[in-house]
């Protein structure tokens, strides 16, 4: 990473803060994703593990997924380095979801019950879910990397909790791909942490977008026979939302009020949540580990009311979940407003 940093101001293959939107105030090279690209396939390839007893399965998400880190990772470059129009990224990234979704069948095939959807959903209903899902997740890491250290941190985490997951599921190729993203957002975090020395940039944020696509609808769909009861009894989509929380609530809610305004969802704006956060002043450290604790608590608040409050009902999980996420982050701005402006 260091010699990366070193060529990109060289060469200056940096993001200067020219925009109002920008959160930084000097010029940082924008290449990180080159190395997370890199360190992905090699560590991945490297420790594939070829003794997996459904190595088929495990052959083709491999292969599929190589393809579209690829394609993303060129897309995520060429942005990084003179732009690319957004209808051009998101032809892009629907190239990518066709490719996970129909050519290697990594579909959401049930509601598991929220809203009392418990059949097996239609071909057609299963592709339009899951192609929605892919473009959500594919931007989410993007959208929010905003922030020094933002976007590394929630990523850290949440392929740490995919890791687990998939451990105990009994699926080590899933797992491995977990540990290995986490392990690279553990030395990414190093650089990217306020003060920012480099940011992942496009390449970086949609290949880690396109892994969690593969980890959320794999986690879904997983067969969870070999793992412990208390990790079957967790009601699947939901557990995949806590894990994704920020970058979830945040792409949703800018894709809406983006487009209540007339603007394209993929039009660069200022009005992500760390944005409002940044603006009371608490910086980017504050605002960067205030949300990564945010995450951590909405997962421990999934166990808490299945295992502790015994609620079952998926709809009534899901309806619980979401109020209890927007109400917290709601909270935690309004206490931070008033202890900043009091200090004002």
């Amino acid at each position: 990473m260091p010699s990366l940093i070193k060529v990109a101001k060289l060469k200056n293959l940096v993001d200067s803060p020219t925009e109002d939107r920008k959160m930084h105030r000097w010029s940082i090279p924008t290449l990180g994703g080159v190395v997370i690209f890199g360190a992905i396939v090699f560590s991945y390839s490297l420790w594939f593990p070829v003794e997996y007893n459904f190595i088929n399965g495990a052959v083709v998400n491999f292969k599929f997924l190589i393809s579209s880190l690829i394609l993303l990772f060129f897309v995520g470059v060429k942005d990084d380095i003179i732009g690319t129009a957004p209808i051009k990224k998101l032809i892009a990234h629907i190239i990518v979801a066709f490719i996970l979704v129909v050519m290697a069948n990594l579909k959401i095939e049930s509601m598991h019950g929220i809203f009392g959807v418990y059949k097996t959903l239609s071909v057609w209903q299963s592709y339009l879910l899951s192609l929605f899902v892919y473009i959500v997740i594919i931007n989410s890491i993007n959208l929010i990397d905003g922030l020094d250290g933002l976007a590394g941190l929630i990523s850290l985490l949440a392929s740490f909790l995919f890791a687990l997951i998939f451990y105990f599921s009994g699926n080590m190729p899933l797992s491995l791909l977990a540990i290995v993203l986490s392990g690279t957002m553990l030395g990414f975090v190093f650089f990217n942490f306020h003060p920012a020395r480099v940011f992942m940039g496009d390449a970086g944020s949609l290949a880690i977008g396109s892994i969690f696509c593969l980890l959320s609808i794999n986690a879904i769909n997983e067969n969870y026979l070999l793992a412990p009861i208390w990790v079957q009894s967790l009601n699947k989509p939901i557990l995949v939302m806590s894990i994704l929380v920020y970058p979830l609530i945040d792409t949703l809610r800018v894709f809406i009020l983006r487009i209540f305004k007339g603007n394209s969802p993929f039009k660069a704006d200022k009005n992500h949540i760390h944005h409002y956060f940044e603006k009371l002043g608490i910086g980017h450290s504050k605002t960067t580990l205030t949300i990564f604790f945010f995450s951590i608590v909405i997962v421990l608040f999934q166990l808490f009311i299945q295992f502790y409050l015994k609620i079952e009902n998926p709809t009534y999980l899901f309806l619980i979940q979401i109020s209890f996420a927007c109400t917290l982050m709601f909270l935690i701005y309004k206490i931070y407003k008033k202890l900043f402006s009091s200090f004002d």
